[in-house]
């Protein structure tokens, strides 16, 4: 395989992993739950910084936790919805595959 086949294929992997676009009801509400958990986040930083009080800080890295775990339920449920439902229809068991890879990654 010479140098441009090589590119090609790399080019078409590319293009056959863009290809399955997203279309996601809940995105603007993700983005804004992951606003949050990163504002959240960077308050905690700083009361490690200041030199807070550990309790207090493991109970804010719990509720960071919480948002975190809320909002990948979110993404799940929409990806079922959508995405999934979508595959499924299409004959592409490789898109239920990854899901379930993607769920026993979440739930570690």
């Amino acid at each position: 395989m010479n140098h441009n086949s090589i590119h090609d294929a790399h080019a078409d992997s590319q293009n056959a992993q863009t290809l399955h676009i997203h279309s996601h009801t809940e995105t603007r509400a993700v983005v804004n739950r992951l606003s949050r958990a990163i504002g959240h986040l960077e308050s905690v930083k700083k009361m490690v910084e200041n030199g807070q009080d550990c309790s207090d800080i493991l109970i804010q890295l719990a509720a960071v936790r919480a948002a975190l775990t809320n909002t990948g339920k979110i993404i799940l449920k929409d990806h079922l919805d959508h995405c999934i439902v979508d595959a499924l229809s299409q004959g592409d068991p490789e898109a239920l595959d990854n899901f379930k890879k993607a769920i026993d990654q979440f739930i570690k």
